[in-house]
């Protein structure tokens, strides 16, 4: 593992924020099954959308990087193959359905705690639909062809296995449901997932207990350029309203993407917050703690998290269950690094109590987990003397440019 060494700073500037992770995998899904050519500008690079790529070449998808964009022409699927989903759980949860819905024998594998996260709620559809699944952890090698019908399954668990099944059921040959037993969570990458379908010509119908289906669609060609990733612009919103002025290029502002939020939730905690001229500008305010609602915008409590580490009074953090079993516990992750900077703060059961007051440097562990680097770097910079993370690589997962971006706003980096 490598370690970086972040000293005291403030952050203004301007940066362009890197396209979103979540539109990334649902565009180069949606143009591998297309028949034709389909186009795919401001894809980016990281380690999840590199395991989404290789897995759909794995089943067949042809593509290649022309000047910049990806071009697609169409999939053969082969009889087996296998897939490495790396560390990404969009990948595994996403590709899994569509393989079987292709009828292909596939293996998957994955790193890190993906192999300990949560899949047995899919496989258990896919096992309803006739697929034989050698396991429900990793690794899983699948074989038999996903038939069309109607699905139970709940809404609190990832919303991830919603998209992964309408992805699929659109491959099957009959019309299918989607019934859900308990309220979604995270829904707008539901909302998503459906509007990136429709641009490729995919009909889903929301009904009140779920999602109805034609099978026997054809997803057609079409060209998308992916917009920029509201939960890393969380991150430098966050630094902004801690201490800076900071402009964000690329973001949309009328984005399906949950974490879209972040102005809203920002401004609460007392920053300004605006668009402008297509751009978003944030300035510091005086930060009072505030009463947050995760489910629908997980990923972006490391963020919140270390804003409230400065905010004055208790800002309290619920309904972020899920968080336990991401990359890290990250809420387990989070309070322990929170009091390694000296941060008075409690776990619950789904989420956070954090008490505000002056942060002082520390050297922590990254836990392998992208967002809590990104979010102790933020709080590394304005908390007094110097902080170390240990294991900085994994931003690659998902921001691989952060620290280059973090000192081009006038962050203080170094690695060791």
């Amino acid at each position: 593992m490598s370690n970086i060494k972040i000293l005291p700073s403030s952050l203004s500037g301007s940066i362009t924020i890197p396209a979103s992770k979540s539109a990334c995998h649902r565009s180069i899904i949606c143009a591998a099954l297309s028949n034709g050519t389909s186009i795919i500008k401001n894809c980016g690079t990281s380690a999840d959308i590199d395991a989404t790529l290789s897995g759909m070449r794995a089943l067949g998808a042809s593509f290649q990087e022309c000047n910049g964009y990806l071009e697609f022409s169409g999939i053969k699927p082969p009889k087996s193959c296998t897939i490495s989903c790396n560390e990404s759980g969009s990948t595994l949860r996403f590709l899994l359905p569509i393989a079987a819905a292709l009828g292909v024998n596939a293996t998957f594998t994955g790193e890190g705690r993906l192999p300990t996260r949560p899949i047995k709620v899919l496989t258990d559809v896919l096992c309803q639909g006739g697929v034989n699944c050698s396991s429900d952890t990793l690794p899983l090698t699948i074989s038999g062809k996903f038939k069309g019908g109607k699905y139970h399954l709940p809404g609190n668990i990832s919303s991830q296995y919603i998209t992964g099944l309408l992805f699929a059921l659109a491959l099957t040959e009959t019309t299918s449901q989607i019934m859900l037993t308990t309220e979604l969570e995270s829904a707008p990458y539901v909302d998503m997932t459906i509007a990136e379908m429709k641009c490729f010509g995919i009909d889903v119908q929301t009904t009140e207990s779920g999602y109805k289906l034609d099978g026997n669609q054809n997803f057609c060609p079409c060209e998308r350029t992916a917009p920029g990733d509201w939960s890393q612009a969380a991150f430098f919103i966050s630094a902004a309203a801690i201490g800076g002025n900071i402009t964000i290029k690329g973001l949309d502002e009328n984005s399906l993407q949950g974490d879209r939020k972040a102005v809203d939730v920002f401004k609460k905690f007392g920053a300004e917050v605006c668009f402008s001229n297509g751009e978003l500008n944030i300035k510091k305010g005086n930060l009072k703690g505030i009463r947050v609602d995760a489910s629908q915008i997980p990923d972006m409590v490391p963020a919140i998290a270390v804003t409230a580490a400065f905010a004055e009074g208790t800002t309290i953090i619920h309904s972020a269950a899920r968080l336990r079993v991401k990359e890290s516990d990250r809420l387990f992750e989070t309070a322990i690094r929170l009091r390694d900077f000296r941060v008075d703060v409690e776990e619950t059961d789904d989420g956070l109590i954090i008490h505000g007051g002056n942060p002082t440097g520390a050297s922590i562990d990254g836990a392998n987990d992208h967002r809590i680097v990104m979010a102790f770097a933020i709080l590394a910079a304005y908390s007094k003397n110097q902080s170390i993370i240990v294991g900085f690589e994994a931003i690659n997962k998902s921001y691989p440019d952060f620290f280059d971006d973090f000192n081009k706003l006038g962050g203080n980096s170094n690695v060791l």
